[in-house]
């Protein structure tokens, strides 16, 4: 095993910009650290090279003939390490690679689109795609690096980070449907309304789902119309088509302008957060935590640990 293979990189840093300096402070302060652990840097680096690298006094400190020689040529090894990253940061080939997800259409809305400027911002380097796909599909076997869903879409032994709270569910209908059709005042009355049917990625048609406290209620609600897209869901219960099943926070502009109302307020119950997974914490794109330390900070959560 080699000398290298026992110095850290951090400590040899700590030496020299305690020479640039001229103080342990004041590479302390250049460096982010405490005068403590500078000085627990140099030590360290000095015990394991078996060798003085600066003569210390009160007043002043200057290196070795050891330290000197050093030195010199740590400063050659950092230029060059610094030419290097230039030439990677200007280079059009610098890219960090690309990251690829696949994202349900609501979470694209919701959480994608506000994330990318911070994204991009942070990794200008990284290419990103994003698929909007509402089917269910192996992530891995697609080429994606990780993919958005609810919970419970997660395919089993994959790592998940959840990247939201609970969500809202809500009925919601135009007032000009209200006024011709009667507002339901309970489940039951649903049965009398057209509702706008949701179809899922796999074809099947979503029951809509309701609660009231712990008790959950679950029921298949009448309607013609049939549409696998919220924008298009929204726009035909804006134009007075029929009461659309939305989340909440998809609708928010439409009922504070006033052009949807939710119905049953009292039996809208919280869904499973949007959580990002992917198959592997060792295998991960770096820049995926970045993108789910953005958008867990834009709803309201903490950075993972």
């Amino acid at each position: 095993m080699s000398l290298l293979d026992h110095i850290e990189f951090s400590d040899l840093r700590v030496f020299v910009t305690i020479l640039r300096t001229g103080s342990f402070k004041a590479a302390a302060i250049q460096l982010g650290l405490t005068p403590s652990a500078t000085s627990h840097a140099m030590k360290r680096l000095e015990e394991r090279l078996c060798t003085q690298l600066l003569y210390r006094s009160s007043r002043a400190i200057s290196p070795t003939a050891a330290g000197s020689e050093l030195a010199a040529r740590l400063e050659e090894g950092f230029e060059q390490i610094a030419r290097a990253l230039g030439h990677l940061e200007s280079s059009a080939e610098g890219s960090l690679g690309e990251l690829r997800i696949n994202v349900f259409a609501d979470a694209a809305h919701l959480l994608i689109e506000p994330a990318i400027p911070e994204f991009v911002r942070q990794c200008p380097r990284v290419k990103l795609t994003i698929v909007v796909d509402d089917k269910p599909i192996d992530i891995v076997s697609e080429g994606y690096d990780a993919g958005i869903r609810y919970g419970h879409y997660v395919p089993e032994g994959m790592v998940t980070a959840p990247l939201t709270r609970a969500h809202r569910w809500v009925a919601a209908a135009s007032p000009a449907y209200l006024d011709r059709h009667g507002r339901p005042l309970t489940l039951e009355d649903l049965q009398q309304h057209t509702c706008l049917q949701l179809l899922l990625g796999d074809n099947s048609s979503y029951q809509w789902e309701f609660g009231k406290g712990r008790y959950r209620q679950r029921i298949r609600v009448p309607g013609l119309v049939t549409i696998n897209n919220t924008a298009a869901t929204i726009a035909a219960a804006k134009a007075g088509v029929g009461i659309a099943y939305l989340l909440e926070g998809r609708i928010s502009k439409e009922i504070d302008e006033g052009s949807l109302e939710t119905i049953l307020e009292e039996w809208a119950a919280p869904s499973e957060p949007f959580h990002m997974y992917y198959s592997s914490r060792r295998h991960a794109h770096p820049a995926l935590r970045k993108l789910i330390d953005i958008i867990r900070l834009q709803n309201g959560l903490s950075r993972l640990r």
